[in-house]
């Protein structure tokens, strides 16, 4: 379980990393871009307080 919160957490992380770029590269809207983070940050924050908390 904890191998798919880990995956889980990366793919939200780099969903607030990437588009980033692809936006600087023009590759990508500005809408794309904010959904794509939005998206990245919820994912984050949803999966990576169950595997990062001390026990």
């Amino acid at each position: 379980m904890q191998l798919v919160l880990k995956i889980a957490s990366m793919i939200g992380l780099a969903l607030t990393i990437v588009p980033a770029v692809m936006v600087a590269m023009q590759k990508l809207s500005w809408q794309t871009h904010a959904d794509l983070m939005a998206g990245g940050m919820v994912l984050w924050f949803v999966t990576a307080p169950f595997w990062m908390k001390k026990h």
